[in-house]
C-alpha cells in the first residue's frame, strides 16, 4: 500500500474565534478517512501571510503542499475544498492540483458545497433546521454571501430560490460583492412590510466578512445600513462550518470523488 494523503483546502480566515470552523470540517473528514495522512491548505495569500507576521503560524497553499507530498512519496492524494461554490479561489486550487498529476498516480477531488442541486436542498433544510426560529409576518432571514465576478456567482439566487421552493418564503440571499445586492434584498422586503431582520453569514466561517462588512459598527456594515432604514436587526454570528450537518455533506462529496 502506498501512502495516502487526506488535503482539506480552505480560502481561510486570519481570525481566531473564526477558526473553529474550518477545524470541525477538517476534524469531520479526519474521522471519516483515518488510513490517511492529513494536510491543511488555505488558498489566500494574504491570510497566510498575516497568520505567519501576527502568529508565527506557518500555513501551506496547496502548491506547496503538493510540492512536499511528492517529495515524501505519496501515491495518492484526496482533496476536499472547504469553498461553498465553483468559484475563482476553487479554480485556483485546481490548478494548483493539477500541475501535479502526473507526479501523484492519484488525485481525486471533492465538489464544494454547492455543487448539484440535491446539494442545495440539502443545505438549505440545514440551515433552516439550525436557525428553528418561526418568524412572524413582519419578519426575516437575510443571508449575507461573499459574491465573486465569477460565473458561478449566480449560486447565492439559487440558494434563495431552493429555500423558496421549500416553503421558507421569508428568506432573501444578498452578497457583498457580487449580485444580489443589499440595496436589492431591502428593496424586496420593504415591498413585504418586514419590520425585523435576522442576518447570518452564509459563509463557511464567521470571519472578516461577518464580523465588519455584516455586524460592524461602522455605518457601512449590513447591521447598521439596516437599522439606518427603520428595520430592527438580530446578527446570528455563525459560520456554516461549524454545523456538524455541514461538515457531513463535505465528507459526502470527499466519499463520492474517492470511490470514482
Amino acid at each position: 500500500m502506498g501512502k495516502k494523503a487526506l488535503l482539506v483546502v480552505s480560502f481561510g480566515t486570519s481570525f481566531e474565534e473564526a477558526l473553529p470552523a474550518i477545524v470541525n470540517i477538517e476534524e469531520t473528514c479526519k474521522k471519516a478517512f483515518p488510513d490517511y495522512d492529513f494536510y491543511r491548505a488555505f488558498t489566500s495569500g494574504m491570510i497566510i501571510r498575516k497568520w505567519a507576521r501576527t502568529k508565527n503560524v506557518i500555513i501551506h497553499n496547496p502548491d506547496e503542499v503538493m510540492k512536499r507530498l511528492v517529495a515524501e512519496g505519496y501515491e495518492e492524494v484526496i482533496c476536499q475544498p472547504t469553498h461553498i461554490i465553483n468559484g475563482l479561489e476553487y479554480d485556483k486550487m485546481m490548478n494548483m492540483l493539477l500541475a501535479y498529476k502526473d507526479q501523484i498516480p492519484t488525485i481525486k477531488v471533492g465538489t464544494p458545497l454547492l455543487t448539484e442541486e440535491e446539494d442545495y436542498k440539502e443545505a438549505c433544510e440545514i440551515v433552516m433546521q439550525e436557525l428553528e426560529k418561526p418568524l412572524a409576518k413582519d419578519e426575516a432571514f437575510v443571508f449575507m454571501g461573499h459574491g465573486t465576478e465569477h460565473f458561478a456567482n449566480s449560486a447565492y439566487s439559487q440558494f434563495e430560490n431552493m429555500l423558496r421552493d421549500l416553503g421558507h418564503e421569508s428568506t432573501y440571499v444578498g452578497t457583498v460583492e457580487g449580485f444580489p445586492s443589499l440595496d436589492y434584498v431591502i428593496r424586496r422586503l420593504k415591498i413585504r412590510e418586514i419590520k425585523k431582520v435576522y442576518v447570518m453569514p452564509l459563509m463557511i466561517v464567521a470571519g472578516d466578512h461577518a464580523r465588519n462588512d455584516l455586524a460592524g459598527a461602522e455605518a457601512d456594515s449590513w447591521d447598521s445600513i439596516l437599522k439606518a432604514d427603520g428595520f430592527e436587526t438580530e446578527v446570528i454570528m455563525k459560520g456554516l462550518g461549524e454545523i456538524d450537518a455541514i461538515a457531513e455533506m463535505f465528507v459526502k462529496h470527499l466519499k463520492k470523488a474517492e470511490s470514482l
